[in-house]
């Protein structure tokens, strides 16, 4: 299990318990803020794009295809909901030497075992975009 604490929110502080994390957290530009720090939604890009291609990887073992190549982007924004704000996500996969149908079942099963994208399924508006299958059928 994991465990942080935040001070000041946005304008402030987070750490992990255990030390190895531990950041200024800034008010990003986009929303009037000075942006010399971090903010949340870099830290939950960053921890998107590893949780989903860590399931990518297992995924792709079990079907003995390379994984070692493929990257994943994860954008994180701010959306305007009924209500307040709510997050949009786009994970952009990059997984060179894949076929392209092929690359589309990899991310289709693992975004259904990655857990973030279990815990934000029908939650936050997601786009999953295949951008390097770079082999085609022949």
């Amino acid at each position: 299990m994991a465990s942080a604490t935040s001070w000041g929110g946005r304008s402030g502080r987070a750490a992990s318990s255990d030390g190895a994390l531990d950041v200024s957290i800034a008010v990003p530009k986009e929303l009037g803020g000075d942006g010399e720090g971090t903010n949340p939604e870099q830290l939950m890009a960053a921890g998107y794009a590893c949780c989903f291609l860590n399931a990518l990887i297992l995924t792709a073992a079990k079907r003995e295809i390379d994984p070692s190549e493929a990257t994943v982007t994860a954008d994180v924004g701010l959306v305007t909901i009924s209500g307040g704000l709510g997050l949009a996500v786009e994970l952009r996969i990059r997984f060179p030497g894949i076929e392209r149908e092929m690359a589309e079942k990899l991310v289709e099963r693992a975004h259904r075992v990655c857990p973030f994208s279990n815990a934000t399924r029908g939650n936050v508006d997601l786009a999953l975009t295949i951008e390097e299958p770079a082999v085609t059928p022949a």
